[in-house]
């Protein structure tokens, strides 16, 4: 071969032995990085994704960088630490807050996030549909807010009697709203609805918590304005001839029981919910109406019946003596 040839040959040889040694290198490198990130920096996995962390005032860098490893927000403390330290330029100041941690994220994020005030907290929608009660309103609420207590919101609304105030409507909660903070939203919605109302309640001369109870019973016996018009002349009617008001609506406030499932010994609960023992309205109510149902409780239908009842396709059926209702039970319920 000639030396020209040979030159060139060894030329070649040497970059492609370079070029190797390049990509060794660079795939080495890019390897230590990717085990280095997914050892330090790389969020945990029992990241606890949909919380809030709440970043007091007053927090140090040191309680910070122990709570997230504690949360498992953060796998080293050494490195949180070092990056809130460059991105606040030194200073190690954090912006407090309530951070939302949607989804996971490394310790460099979280730094960044921590050092310059990114909370970002979005609101999240949630529509509580007519008569939906506050147990079957806690459950929503749990399954879209990992840090909601059912216990604490349920203990509230039983002990301020606010069945029946928490509006059915499509609401913005904050992720970070505490149980109270919600059940106010929805109550101080009631308050905005029903002044349209006042007038018609103060003319019925019942009290506006007696048209609440009513008709939480009426959003769930009646689907038509006609047919909870006339079930709302019903249901007074017995009230004014002291009869009870007999509805098995009640029973899923109670056992959480509708009329197909309902058995005799259903009937007998001692519940003070129990419209079958108990004369008069429940003692809260046992739903959370909407306006049509509130204002079908207003505007009564007079009639002849004293009883009604549903068939499987949710047609009406009414009668004026019980005898009447038994029979309409035969023909068109079993």
């Amino acid at each position: 071969m000639p030396p020209e040839e040979q030159k060139i040959e060894t030329y070649h040889q040497n970059f492609l032995i370079d070029n190797k040694k390049i990509i060794v290198a660079s795939a080495t490198v890019i390897l230590l990085f990717l085990l280095f990130y997914q050892l330090f920096w790389s969020a945990p996995s029992k990241f606890p994704t949909g919380q809030i962390y709440d970043l007091k005032t007053g927090q140090n860098l040191s309680v910070v960088s122990g709570n997230f490893i504690k949360s498992n927000i953060i796998k080293s403390n050494f490195w949180f630490k070092s990056f809130v330290y460059v991105f606040s330029l030194g200073k190690a100041t954090m912006i407090e807050g309530d951070y939302a941690l949607y989804k996971k994220q490394s310790v460099i994020s979280l730094a960044w996030r921590v050092t310059h005030g990114l909370l970002d907290i979005v609101p999240i929608r949630i529509t509580i549909p007519e008569g939906t009660n506050s147990f079957e309103i806690s459950y929503m609420l749990s399954n879209n807010f990992p840090s909601f207590d059912k216990n604490i919101f349920l203990n509230l609304v039983q002990s301020e009697k606010l069945e029946g105030y928490l509006f059915p409507d499509t609401y913005l909660f904050m992720p970070n709203m505490t149980e109270k903070e919600m059940i106010k939203m929805m109550t101080d919605n009631f308050k905005r609805k029903i002044v349209e109302f006042e007038p018609l309640i103060k003319k019925f001369g019942k009290s506006e918590s007696d048209v609440i109870k009513m008709a939480s019973i009426i959003e769930e016996e009646g689907r038509t304005t006609e047919t909870r018009e006339i079930i709302a002349g019903i249901l007074w009617k017995r009230l004014s001839v002291k009869m009870p008001l007999q509805v098995d609506s009640s029973f899923k406030y109670i056992n959480g029981k509708t009329t197909e499932t309902l058995t005799t010994d259903d009937l007998k609960i001692d519940s003070p919910y129990n419209s079958y023992t108990n004369r008069g309205l429940p003692p809260t109510a046992i739903s959370n109406p909407g306006l049509e149902a509130i204002k079908a409780t207003l505007n009564p239908i007079k009639t002849s019946y004293f009883y009604f009842l549903s068939d499987k396709d949710g047609n009406m059926h009414y009668a004026v003596t019980f005898d009447e209702h038994i029979a309409n039970k035969s023909k068109y319920i079993k």
